[in-house]
C-alpha cells in the first residue's frame, strides 16, 4: 500500500497515518452485544448463535453454477465428481470445495496485442510481453512482427485443472512456441503475403497434438493470424515495396485486361475474313464449274446441230434481255432512215 504523505487518501478516511485502536473496536462491538442481550437471558444468546451458524452453514453450503460451466467437486482437495449446471448442496464450512469451470465457453488468447476490458488473466499478456511476442525469425533470418489469437475451449475439466498447473498459462507458452517455429520454417514474403493460410492451419495442427501430448484438457477450435508486419525501422521501406509491387500487379492487369479485349476480337476479325475469303473462292469454283459444264453441254449440242443450237442460243439471250428494254423499235433491217419513227421529246436515255 502506498504512504499517503498528507493522509487525505488514507484507506480509513482520516488524515492519521496511524494504524486503528483495535482495542476500541472490539470493545464497540462488545458494547453492541451487551447492549443487545441486556436482559443477559442464555435464550437470547442461543437464538444468536443459531442464527449465525445457520447462515454460515447456508452460506457455504449451497453454490450455484452458471448454464455454460460444470462445477468440480473436491472433497478436503480430493476429487470427487462434476455437477452440471443448477443449484446444488456441499458439505459446508470448507469440508468440500467447487471450482467452476466454463466448458461451453469459447475463450481465446491474444498474442501481440490486448483487448480492453478482458476478464481472463491469460487473455494477453501485459505490453512488455505483447511487444516480445509479436518479435520472431523467419526463415531466410528476417525478422517480422506477428499478431495471432488462440480460440479454445475447456473440453476435459478435471484434466484442466489436474493435470497441467495453469493450463491456460501454458497454452500460451505453447502457442507461442509452435507458432515461432512455423514462422521460422518459411520466408518472410510467404509469412506477411500469400502464407497466411497455410501457417494458421499447420500451427493449429500442431497446437492441438502438444495440447493432446500434455493432457491439459483443453479443445482448440481455430488459429487466425491478425497483423503481420516487418520490424519499426525497415517498415516504411517495406511498404514502398509492396506498393511498388502492386503498382507491379496493377499494370499488369491492365495490359491482360486490354490483350483481353484486343487479341480475340483481332482474332475474330481473321477468322471472319478467312471464312469470307473461304466462301467467295468455293463461289467461284463453283460458278467456274457450272459454267465450264453448261458450255461443255452446250458446244456437244452445237456439234450435233449447229444452226438449232446457235438459234436456240439467240432466243434464249433474247429472253432474257428484252424483258428489261422498257420501249422497243422493231425496224426493217432495209429501212435507210429511222429519225421520222423516233420521239426526240423524250430523254435520250429511255430510247434503246
Amino acid at each position: 500500500m502506498p504512504k499517503n504523505i498528507d493522509g487525505s487518501n488514507s484507506p480509513w478516511g482520516s488524515g492519521n497515518n496511524s494504524p486503528p485502536d483495535l482495542a476500541k473496536i472490539l470493545s464497540q462491538i462488545t458494547g453492541f452485544l451487551q447492549k443487545f442481550l441486556s436482559g443477559g437471558s442464555p435464550s437470547k444468546v442461543f437464538i444468536l448463535l443459531l442464527v449465525f451458524l445457520t447462515g454460515v452453514l447456508a452460506w457455504t453450503a449451497t453454490f450455484t453454477v452458471p448454464s455454460d460451466s460444470v462445477a468440480v467437486i473436491q472433497r478436503f482437495g480430493k476429487y470427487i465428481h462434476n455437477v452440471p449446471p443448477g443449484l446444488h448442496l456441499k458439505f459446508p464450512f470448507g469440508i468440500d470445495s467447487a471450482t467452476i469451470v466454463p466448458i461451453k465457453r469459447q475463450l481465446k488468447q491474444e498474442f501481440g496485442f490486448s483487448t480492453p476490458g478482458a476478464t481472463d488473466p491469460y487473455q494477453n499478456s501485459g505490453r512488455y510481453n505483447n511487444e516480445r511476442e509479436t518479435q520472431m525469425v523467419t526463415g531466410d533470418l528476417n525478422a517480422a512482427l506477428v499478431e495471432w489469437v488462440v480460440q479454445y475451449r475447456i473440453s476435459e475439466p478435471v484434466k484442466y485443472l489436474f493435470e497441467v498447473r495453469e493450463a491456460s498459462e501454458t497454452l500460451r507458452y505453447v502457442s507461442e512456441s509452435v507458432m515461432r517455429e512455423v514462422v521460422g520454417d518459411r520466408t518472410v514474403d510467404e509469412v506477411i503475403t500469400v502464407g497466411r493460410q497455410e501457417i494458421e492451419s499447420e500451427a493449429l495442427v500442431k497446437m492441438q497434438e502438444l495440447s493432446a501430448k500434455y493432457t491439459m484438457g483443453i479443445s482448440i477450435d481455430q488459429v487466425q493470424l491478425k497483423n503481420i508486419n516487418p520490424p519499426k525501422p525497415v517498415q516504411e521501406s517495406f511498404n514502398e515495396v509492396n506498393q511498388a509491387q502492386q503498382e507491379k500487379e496493377k499494370l499488369i492487369n491492365e495490359a491482360r485486361r486490354d490483350y483481353n479485349k484486343v487479341i480475340p476480337l483481332a482474332l475474330g476479325e481473321k477468322d471472319q475474313r478467312i471464312r469470307e475469303a473461304d466462301g467467295y473462292r468455293l463461289k467461284r469454283i463453283n460458278e467456274a464449274e457450272g459454267d465450264s459444264a453448261r458450255f461443255n453441254a452446250l458446244y456437244a449440242e452445237f456439234i450435233k446441230a449447229p444452226e438449232v443450237t446457235k438459234r436456240r442460243i439467240y432466243i434464249e439471250t433474247m429472253q432474257e434481255i428484252l424483258p428489261r428494254i422498257q420501249s422497243k423499235i422493231i425496224i426493217d433491217e432495209r429501212t435507210n432512215n429511222i429519225l421520222p419513227l423516233l420521239n426526240l421529246g423524250r430523254n435520250s436515255g429511255d430510247i434503246q
